[in-house]
């Protein structure tokens, strides 16, 4: 046996056990030298431990007879290595079965000849627990045969009775189909490991990404004429790319559901790439995996964009396990379902400062110059709620945003670069880049874009409020208290974030590379806006969100919003005259709107809500139309997939009616991932030297800042107003909140005026 790890280790194991002489060559002295001292350990999932003892060497100091039968099961990297070690000692009757996870036969083949190779498939969910012990992952599967599928051969039928026992090894003529089959599988896995969760809860969460890497591995099969092999729970045909439509799409759901449920049962709830990155610090290889597939998709002109991605996440994370995030699956799913690919976030000792860069006196002087401008920053937002922005207006909202280019301009002078762009029907896009300043900007500057990415601030300039409010209602002030249509949401935001950047300037204090992205259609939805949010959001550091605070905290998580319309379809009929000849889409509706409610789950903070119900034409006719409308918010990606599936499978209870399901989720979930803690911890070191205990809350509601974070892009949202009312007439702003929260601004924008760490 050439490897010891954990399938070399279990596969000696079982045929020690079975009374088979076995010598174990691993290049590891740790791991030779315990099991000669205490034997072979395998711990078992009961907790029991069964040792064998096997002859055991270093490559260095085996000195034996030339070995007929080599199981060889180092990592694929290794391969090259190891059977150069092997070729020359092979005795001339000799074989080599690649019990390794990869497709190594026409290597070992390059050095030894296709005729002394013998394939085999392994699955086997075990670890090196330590140096001479294996963690037993429980059964797995193990399939041997003869090179390009001819019938078993009496060395295979050999093997395969001394390893029954205990592995349960079989022969089999398409050794290939079971490798392109795990190949597919180990794609899925190699996925989970760009996060730190269980695997199940991973391919649960995110089925676009986990389909997308299987098909893509299982359409260059296809392209190679291979039959797919089952194995253990999983069902390789249910992944290809014709079973994601009719009742392939349901069979496919099936199989997921049957694999998760499988993985659970698992004592080892992470891959070993996931243990390679995050406990044992070295390269994996998976990376090896996959040349073959993609030598062969691009022999083939197979497509495999979202493989690719994964195996470049799989580099990037070598070395910085810390950077593992679910929002890089996230991207995942985006790019699978069609989307450009979403950088994930960088390394967070990379992209996001630890500490507050002003000291407490520079603190304390920016809040004692805002607070010296208060009253012109109070003038400002009164001009700017002055010019009325209703969403659905755009001929409104272009005069408030061309307002807010000159204010712009005046403030903070000309941008280094700006963009605007139209939107038909929706307030257009400002976007606009403004230069590092300060002590050390040029040396900022000078720094590799890719070192230094700019700070992303986010702020809409559309309200909830028709044009014509302000005659009834127009900006008031009345002692620190302020009230006017959008002051809280979100005129105060950005008054506030433009005078902090003033701030700094005025004091000569350094603030970062920023981009400005405002928006005029935020309060409905983002639906002209969101693809620029995110793209800007994929250059960025980081992203701060000028929408309101929660009663002056910071908002660190929010809800994914989804809007769905269900129409049901029935048969009109006389209601009295014939009451069984038609079939009622209202009374249908009023089933569906009962399963609907019923798939809420308050605890994990999910609520569905039919908002709106209405159908028929008259009480004495069989409806033959109803629609309902329904809010869904999640806080939870494996929520969002829940729901999306429960969506996708409703059924009517109803014979004779038909049902129609249109919408789309309106924004992603905004999660508190460990970047979103690592900013709150920030901002709350930057609002310490003025006095103020920052809060952090999770909200309901859902903001531009789902958006960003979607990109992989760490969020901070919540910096606007202090105040309350959000969409009623009992909207208001306090003006010393508005100073104390521009100060907090000021000091988080210095802080990322830091050069980033190396």
């Amino acid at each position: 046996m050439v490897g010891g790890g954990a399938i070399g280790g279990t596969l000696a194991h079982a045929l020690a056990s079975g009374g088979h002489p076995v010598t174990l060559i691993d290049s590891d002295p740790a791991h030779v030298a315990a099991i000669r001292a205490h034997g072979l350990r395998v711990l078992r999932p009961d907790g029991s431990t069964e040792t064998v003892n096997v002859a055991a060497r270093t490559p260095e100091e085996f000195d034996g007879p030339p070995p007929r039968r080599v199981l060889l099961a180092v990592k694929a990297q290794a391969t090259e290595a190891a059977i150069g070690w092997i070729a020359p000692r092979l005795a001339a009757d000799g074989f080599v079965v690649s019990v390794q996870n990869g497709f190594n036969e026409p290597l070992i083949a390059e050095h030894i000849g296709a005729e002394r190779t013998v394939a085999a498939f392994v699955n086997i969910f075990a670890d090196v627990e330590s140096p001479g012990v294996i963690r037993d992952g429980g059964p797995g599967a193990l399939v041997l045969g003869e090179v390009g599928g001819a019938p078993a051969g009496e060395r295979v039928r050999e093997l395969v009775e001394a390893l029954h026992p205990g592995t349960g090894a079989v022969a089999g003529d398409n050794v290939e189909g079971y490798l392109w089959a795990k190949a597919g599988f180990g794609a899925m896995l190699a996925a989970t490991a760009l996060a730190d969760a269980p695997m199940a809860d991973l391919i649960d969460r995110h089925r676009p990404a986990m389909f997308a890497v299987a098909r893509e591995v299982f359409d260059v099969a296809d392209a190679l004429g291979v039959r797919l092999e089952p194995f253990d729970a999983f069902e390789a045909p249910a992944f290809r790319a014709d079973a994601g439509t009719g009742s392939g799409n349901e069979a496919r759901a099936e199989a997921v559901a049957r694999l998760t449920a499988w993985l659970r049962t698992q004592p080892k709830d992470r891959s070993g790439i996931w243990r390679d990155l995050a406990v044992r610090h070295r390269p994996v290889e998976v990376t090896t995996h996959y040349e073959t597939v993609f030598a062969e998709a691009a022999r083939t002109g197979v497509p495999t964009p979202v493989l690719r991605e994964v195996i470049a996440g799989l580099r990037e994370l070598e070395g910085h396990p810390e950077a593992m995030a679910e929002s890089r699956l996230d991207a995942l799913d985006h790019l699978a379902q069609g989307g450009a690919h979403k950088a994930p976030a960088l390394p967070t000792d990379a992209a996001l400062p630890t500490a507050a860069l002003l000291t407490e006196e520079q603190a304390r002087e920016v809040h004692a110059w805002l607070a010296a401008h208060q009253e012109d920053m109070v003038a400002d937002l009164a001009a700017y709620t002055g010019l009325e922005s209703p969403s659905d207006d755009p001929a409104a909202l272009e005069v408030c945003l061309t307002w807010l280019r000159g204010w712009l301009d005046d403030a903070l002078g000309a941008p280094q670069e700006e963009k605007l762009l139209p939107r038909d029907g929706a307030g257009d896009i400002l976007v606009r880049r403004y230069a590092a300043t300060g002590p050390g900007a040029g040396e900022r500057d000078a720094e590799p874009q890719e070192a230094q990415p700019p700070l992303l601030l986010l702020c809409h300039y559309d309200t909830v409020w028709p044009g014509g409010t302000l005659a009834a209602w127009p900006f008031t002030r009345d002692g620190d208290m302020i009230t006017g249509p959008g002051v809280f949401d979100m005129k105060s935001g950005l008054v506030q974030l433009v005078w902090a950047l003033r701030a700094l300037d005025a004091l000569g204090l350094p603030r970062p590379a920023c981009t400005l992205l405002l928006n005029g259609d935020e309060e409905t939805g983002s639906l002209a806006s969101s693809e620029e949010i995110i793209a800007e959001a994929r250059r960025s550091r980081a992203a701060l969100v000028f929408e309101a605070s929660a009663d002056g905290a910071v908002k660190t998580a929010r809800k994914g919003v989804g809007l769905f319309r269900l129409t049901v379809h029935g048969e009109e009929a006389h209601a009295g005259l014939d009451p069984t000849a038609g079939a009622s889409a209202v009374h249908e509706a009023a089933h569906q709107t009962l399963r609907l409610a019923a798939l809420a789950d308050h605890d994990a903070g999910t609520s569905v809500n039919v908002g709106v119900l209405h159908g028929g034409t008259r009480s004495n006719v069989t409806a033959g139309e109803a629609v309902a409308d329904l809010d869904v918010r999640v806080a939870q990606s494996g929520e969002q997939r829940r729901i999306a599936d429960e969506l996708a499978a409703l059924e009517p209870a109803l014979p004779g009616t038909r049902l129609a399901l249109t919408g789309d989720w309106n924004r992603p979930v905004f999660e508190r991932t460990p970047d979103v803690a690592a900013l709150y911890d920030l901002a709350r070191r930057c609002a310490a030297p003025l006095g103020l205990d920052l809060r952090e809350a999770s909200v309901g509601g859902a903001s531009d800042g789902n958006f960003a974070q979607s990109a992989g892009t760490p969020v901070l949202d919540g910096l606007g107003a202090v105040g309350g009312g959000a969409h009623a007439r009992s909207e208001h702003a306090t003006v010393s909140g508005m100073v104390t929260r521009s100060a907090l601004t000021a000091a988080l924008l210095a802080a990322f005026a830091a050069p980033c760490a190396d």
